[in-house]
């Protein structure tokens, strides 16, 4: 009886609770003819150009993409671009997958005879082929307006030299035991270290005579000892990067001498860096560094263009790039939770809470089995992973009263009319996953001190993301990643080389589906949203995070659709997270049961979660630094919305 009372009091409450996110600490953004949203302010102010120049959303996005790997917004050019683009024209969604592959010579056998569970984190053999450099290409030549000089123009500025930001500067002086290990980067960033200089290159180049006596007495004064690398808001140059920029360039102009059209001309600069003498460039430094990439690997790679899949929510079409990334995950959780009555749980309640926390779970125990790369065998069974009705046998699952830390992988397949291949791995997975948190009953996380600090950085590690539309209808979101600090960069092109294989298993008993192999693309935690309401759009969202992107994507979706907040409102709102999934980086723990939550929830929502069996952890932002654009169709304006967990900025007009 009185845990009724407390639930019908909690109810009763929730208006209160949404009240109380009425007030936020950024403003909202409004715009009526374009809207710019990412991760730092100078890639917004790049945004703004663009569009002033007379750009579209994808030249902006583009460019914000460019500026962002310049200036190190914790990834870089050899990372990976995935994006969804509404094309008004046509009125549908695009997906752009721009995710590099796995090199000639990664397989199991490979990395297991060097002593390794998983794929390393950094260094050489982290690197699957960059992406990011022909995602931005293809995104421009097929749906831009502008050309490649035009949209890289501030990127080369910035190349040339920028004020570092103190979060890059923080990153390359706390991550310099790792930088120093790679020839090439330890010349670019440890630009103070006195001998510091790029292996062979031009005089000039980074030679590191270093700063006056003066100098290193006022920089003491602030830091207490000189460093390394750049300070904050000194100017960072990149030449190599730079010379590589304006050779895409170059290559561009001289096929539109030769009578190209604009698209034929951005596909000539795309060939040169994939096949000419960046791509050897970038297969000859790996090589030398201990990496794999090879000249054929940069070749056969290409981007895919492809469909996204959607589901739809109460009235609202939710669109996502499919299972190469966790996207659909939140589309699963989304079916599930259309079988419960999530207004009448109220807003962040321990019911409310529980409920979405199982539902994830679910979801996600789905992912770490099923997800991976669609254009490799196997095929992951997508139609059963997100038909309605495997939704609502798994929502039956949810335990309305204790917290589930058995939640197991389900079986799709019935629900699109075949049979699980996989049957019996299934059945040993879950057997394996009785005995411990990990699939092998092996990768078991701590539940406290400073090994869950380490998983937490690892598991919620974020780079950027991109949100830009337009009046005339193109609206683009993009989770752009990998290449983040300590990066190894690749000879003297100044790309920094992704980190994504470390995504992959090395043991069918994980995952059949995600197994590195030649040629295949990791899953990725990437998770780029479009909503569409009558077929128009509503609302364009993204978020860095890691494993927590589609949980704080989630949330954002439900604040705005189920309990009314503002676009601003909702990218602030207090969000919880679990890791009850397994981390897609480091060894790749889980940790059942364990819920982060706000400073701010109430102790009798800590006293019911606790009963129910939940472990606890508190921040004092959650929200997960959420980019948004929300489309106002009454009035045909735009709401931005920007978190207020980061350094994300946007701008509007």
């Amino acid at each position: 009886m009185i845990r009724r009372l407390v639930s019908i009091l909690l109810v009763l409450s929730a208006p209160a609770v949404a009240t109380a996110q009425m007030r936020t600490e950024k403003p909202p953004l409004h715009g009526m003819h374009w809207m710019a949203i990412t991760g730092k302010p100078l890639s917004a102010t790049v945004g703004a150009m663009i569009f002033d120049r007379g750009g579209n959303a994808v030249d902006a996005a583009v460019a914000m993409i460019a500026a962002g790997c310049t200036m190190w917004d914790t990834l870089s050019w050899g990372g990976e671009t995935q994006a969804l683009i509404y094309n008004p024209k046509t009125h549908k969604v695009i997906g752009i997958d721009a995710l590099g592959v796995a090199p000639t010579g990664a397989t199991p056998e490979f990395f297991k005879a060097k002593g390794m569970k998983v794929p390393p984190e950094y260094g050489p053999l982290a690197a699957v082929t960059p992406g990011t450099p022909g995602g931005i290409m293809v995104m421009l030549a097929e749906y831009g307006t502008m050309s490649l000089k035009q949209v890289l123009a501030p990127a080369i500025e910035m190349a040339d030299g920028y004020p570092i930001e103190a979060q890059a500067a923080d990153t390359i002086e706390h991550d310099k035991k790792w930088l120093e290990q790679w020839p090439y980067s330890r010349a670019l960033f440890l630009l103070h270290r006195k001998g510091a200089g790029t292996p062979g290159a031009a005089p000039g180049a980074g030679e590191g005579e270093g700063p006056t006596p003066a100098h290193d007495r006022a920089v003491a004064a602030v830091f207490g000892s000189r460093r390394e690398g750049p300070e904050p808001g000194e100017i960072f140059r990149q030449p190599d990067l730079a010379a590589t920029l304006r050779a895409l360039v170059a290559t561009e102009q001289e096929a539109l001498k030769q009578g190209k059209s604009r698209k034929q001309a951005i596909y000539a600069a795309y060939d040169r860096f994939y096949k000419g003498d960046i791509a050897r460039e970038i297969a000859r430094s790996t090589q030398e560094q201990g990496g794999l990439i090879t000249t054929e690997d940069l070749a056969n790679w290409k981007v895919k263009i492809e469909e996204p899949v959607s589901t739809n929510y109460k009235g609202i079409d939710v669109y996502k790039l499919t299972v190469w990334t966790q996207g659909p995950a939140m589309l699963q959780t989304l079916n599930i939770l259309e079988n419960f009555d999530l207004q009448a749980m109220g807003y962040d309640t321990s019911r409310y809470i529980n409920t979405v926390y199982q539902a994830m779970s679910l979801a996600f125990a789905d992912r770490d089995f099923y997800y991976g790369d669609p254009y490799f065998p196997p095929v992951s069974p997508v139609a059963g992973l997100l038909s309605k009705a495997y939704a609502k046998e798994r929502a039956k699952l949810i335990d309305p009263d204790h917290a589930n830390p058995g939640i197991m992988p389900g079986d799709p397949y019935p629900f699109q009319g075949g049979v699980n291949p996989y049957a019996e791995v299934l059945a040993r997975w879950k057997v394996a996953q009785a005995s411990g948190p990990g699939p092998n009953g092996t990768l078991a996380a701590s539940v406290a001190g400073a090994e869950f600090a380490r998983y937490r950085e690892d598991f919620t590690a974020g780079t950027t993301s991109v949100e830009a539309a337009d009046s005339e209808g193109w609206v683009v979101s993009v989770t752009p990643s990998g290449g983040w600090l300590p990066a190894v960069i690749a000879g003297h092109t100044g790309i920094g080389l992704s980190q994504r294989m470390q995504s992959f298993d090395l043991d069918p008993a994980e995952s059949p589906f995600n197994v590195v192999a030649p040629g295949r693309r990791p899953r990725v935690t990437l998770s780029p949203t479009l909503a569409l309401k009558d077929g128009k759009p509503f609302l364009c969202f993204s978020v860095q995070g890691g494993d927590t992107q589609d949980q704080n994507l989630l949330q954002f979706f439900l604040d705005v659709t189920e309990f009314g907040m503002t676009v601003q409102q909702a990218t602030e709102a207090a969000n919880f997270n679990s890791y009850q999934m397994h981390s897609s980086f480091g060894q790749h723990e889980a940790i059942p049961s364990k819920v982060l939550l706000n400073d701010e929830v109430p102790p009798w929502v800590r006293s019911e979660l606790r009963r129910m069996g939940y472990t606890m952890v508190f921040e004092r932002r959650t929200s997960g630094p959420i980019n948004a654009i929300l489309f106002d169709l009454a009035h045909g304006t735009m709401w931005g919305g920007s978190s207020n967990h980061g350094e994300d900025y946007g701008i509007g007009w």
